[in-house]
């Protein structure tokens, strides 16, 4: 690959990234400077929603939906380890492949933004709450929807190889015997 195609890689990549690291930083800011530690909040007009989906001002040290809360320098060092293979693998994916690179992007970006958080302050700030599931922010969105988009491509890449393979004739090896002269052992 050329200089100039990997730049312009790093580019798009470092754009896209940025985006999702621009928001998630602004929301966590948001939530900080807004909601007390501990308490939730809902528009009025959305107060129905309530018992659903609410903001919650909450922090986690461990892993994306409060998993492992002990693990915080684990998941710090993980952090930079997934930021460096990004950086190492994105400029390799084909560029028509973009919705790997779309991937990769929003792992960035969610990676960034939660290490940010584990840097400055100390954990991360955690403020979307949906039903009974663990409370969550835009980073570990971007990061869950960035590894299902990856999972899914791979699959349908391997699912459209093998039909591929199931469409190619057969090789000499695989042909059937059927009108050739087998001479019997012995």
């Amino acid at each position: 690959m050329q200089k100039t195609t990997i730049w312009k890689a790093y580019f798009w990549l470092a754009v896209g990234a940025g985006v999702i690291v621009a928001l998630d930083q602004w929301t966590k800011a948001w939530v900080r400077r807004s909601i007390p530690l501990g308490e939730t909040w809902l528009p009025e007009s959305l107060a129905r929603l309530s018992p659903y989906a609410r903001l919650v001002h909450w922090y986690n040290k461990g892993a994306a939906f409060g998993m492992f809360q002990q693990g915080s320098l684990v998941f710090t060092v993980l952090a930079f380890v997934v930021v460096g293979a990004i950086f190492y693998f994105y400029p390799k994916t084909a560029p028509e492949d973009w919705w790997i690179r779309l991937a990769l992007m929003m792992q960035l970006g969610g990676a960034v933004g939660n290490l940010i958080d584990r840097l400055t302050i100390g954990h991360v700030t955690d403020f979307i709450s949906i039903g009974s599931f663990a409370v969550f922010n835009v980073a570990d969105s971007a990061i869950t929807v960035g590894t299902g988009i990856l999972l899914l491509r791979m699959w349908w890449t391997e699912r459209n190889e093998r039909g591929k393979e199931s469409d190619a004739p057969p090789s000499e090896e695989e042909a059937p015997l059927e009108g050739k002269d087998i001479a019997a052992d012995g």
